[in-house]
């Protein structure tokens, strides 16, 4: 009796609750972003800018405790421990805070770690102070691309990857 009472009370609103609510739990319980692996980083961001890096290539000097700790780093990575890594390029960020190359690996680290809009600025910080051409320039806009891909930016993942391509300056192959 109480069933039927409170049914006649609220009219149709047993029903539509009925189909709300489990919407609302649906959206409230969103998946987060895919992580980023190894293989799509090597894959979308290091073998293209490496295949297409047949023309100018420019690298800047590099203190000696920069290069051991980002060797320290590219082990700790292909290790699978991207927290030593990050740690690693931390360290060399605050001997060399301008180095593109420092600031274009952090910005992969942070992709396989899933932290999208910190590899998107440490990309665009490093493509600010670096190079217009060559493998850096290239990664950059990779990794620019694929951290706007997962920030659902669909068009600026497209316009990065077009950008990538202009990195590259090689002379044409029949001449």
């Amino acid at each position: 009796m109480e069933k039927v009472v409170w049914t006649k009370r609220l009219g149709a609103c047993p029903r539509l609750l009925v189909v709300l609510i489990p919407l609302l739990l649906a959206a409230c319980a969103g998946q987060p972003p895919a992580k980023v692996d190894d293989d799509e980083i090597d894959t979308r961001v290091r073998a293209p800018a490496s295949e297409d890096s047949a023309g100018v290539q420019v690298y800047s000097l590099q203190n000696p405790a920069v290069k051991e700790l980002t060797a320290q780093a590219v082990v700790a990575e292909r290790a699978g421990e991207l927290d030593k890594a990050s740690g690693y390029l931390e360290r060399a960020l605050r001997i060399e805070p301008r180095d593109p190359q420092l600031l274009q690996q952090m910005a992969e680290i942070k992709l396989q770690t899933a932290d999208y809009q910190q590899a998107l600025s440490f990309a665009e910080r490093s493509y600010d102070i670096g190079p217009r051409v060559g493998e850096i320039c290239s990664r950059n806009w990779r990794t620019i691309s694929v951290a706007k891909e997962h920030l659902d930016d669909a068009s600026g993942a497209n316009d990065a990857e077009k950008r990538a391509t202009r990195c590259m300056n090689t002379r044409p192959k029949r001449y």
